[in-house]
């Protein structure tokens, strides 16, 4: 068993895994990981589908290495690096004991996912690793990371050189802009609202706030007419569902969301989208598109299919050494990688 020592956790570093499932009827959120594509991907890279994570917000952390480990970033591009030199995303990765994971600065998304090989080992609280902070439940000491703590990481399934270097095809690769289309289903409240509240609802685009979080995502833009008032007895509140408040401004309710609320809920994004809205930043702009249940249905069994081609065609290369030369030729200089493949 290895470990790792954060030497600088960034604005929000956190252990998440697929949530706490089965505990919402007794007030305790799911949380989990905001983006589920993104965080299978980067297990699947590192050999375990459903190990716990480092979920990572905006400005990555600082992280040495107590022991050689293979490692797998995937989800927003927040510019990864070991010991100052880039490294590549959507790929497993052997780092070396002594070695520095590092982050620069944001070129696209919100959220990165550190998977490593051996997962991160930590107690399960209620069948889940999640951190869930508010009411200081799970991952490490119930809270996000600081500077000067150690993680364990378990003992890997395979050995290191056997997941080295899986890579994912570009085509599977999501690409994150300023600007998201986002998949809602209708409901369950959209009697409370008028014709012209829904037409705006679908026809104009809202901004995110700075106030997103792992709870929800505040948006600004046109109000959206209700008949009469946006107050109804407390139900369930699932990931993704929009409440409309009595301001008429849409809240998306993410991970870390309470299990009820009382407000009247408009529409629920489709599972396929909430790694979209994961991603996006404070001023990125959000619309909403209307599909049916049949649609969102066929969307999910294509993401599925997706991530089992994606398991299917990720095989490791074994590269167990990698060296860098600068050579001369005819007065020019080249850099040259060498890698040694098992």
């Amino acid at each position: 068993m290895g470990q790792i020592k954060i030497l600088n956790p960034g604005l929000l570093t956190t252990i998440q895994d697929e949530g706490r499932i089965g505990y919402q009827q007794f007030g305790v959120p799911v949380s989990g990981v905001m983006d589920h594509f993104s965080y299978k991907v980067a297990n699947i890279l590192v050999g375990d589908e459903k190990e716990a994570v480092l979920e990572v917000t905006m400005l990555g952390p600082q992280i040495i290495f107590e022991e050689d480990c293979v490692i797998a970033i995937t989800g927003g591009n927040l510019s990864p690096r070991v010991n100052g030199k880039p490294i590549s995303m959507w790929k497993s990765i052997y780092v070396r004991e002594g070695d520095q994971l590092s982050f620069g600065g944001t070129k696209g998304g919100c959220r990165s996912y550190i998977a490593f090989a051996g997962g991160i080992h930590v107690p399960e609280v209620m069948g889940s690793k999640s951190t869930y902070m508010k009411g200081k439940i799970g991952g490490y000491e119930g809270r996000s990371l600081k500077k000067g703590d150690v993680l364990k990481i378990g003992s890997p399934k395979e050995d290191l050189s056997e997941l080295v270097g899986k890579t994912v095809a570009a085509e599977y690769i999501p690409e994150y802009k300023s600007s998201f289309q986002i998949r809602v289903l209708l409901g369950p409240q959209e009697e409370y609202f008028t014709e012209k509240g829904i037409e705006t609802f679908f026809s104009k685009s809202y901004t995110v706030t700075n106030e997103c979080d792992r709870m929800g995502f505040r948006l600004d833009g046109e109000e959206i007419e209700h008949k009469e008032g946006a107050d109804i007895i407390s139900d369930g509140i699932a990931f993704g569902a929009i409440q409309i408040p009595g301001h008429g401004k849409p809240i998306i309710m993410m991970a870390d969301r309470q299990t009820t609320g009382g407000y009247t809920k408009i529409g629920n994004v489709i599972y396929s989208d909430l790694c979209k809205v994961a991603q996006a930043k404070p001023r990125d702009t959000i619309s909403f598109k209307k599909v049916s249940i049949e649609e969102a249905q066929k969307i999910l069994r294509e993401e599925e299919e997706k991530i089992a081609t994606i398991k299917k065609e990720s095989v490791a290369r074994g590269i167990i050494n990698t060296k860098e030369y600068r050579l001369k030729m005819n007065g020019k200089f080249y850099d040259v990688k060498v890698e040694e493949i098992k």
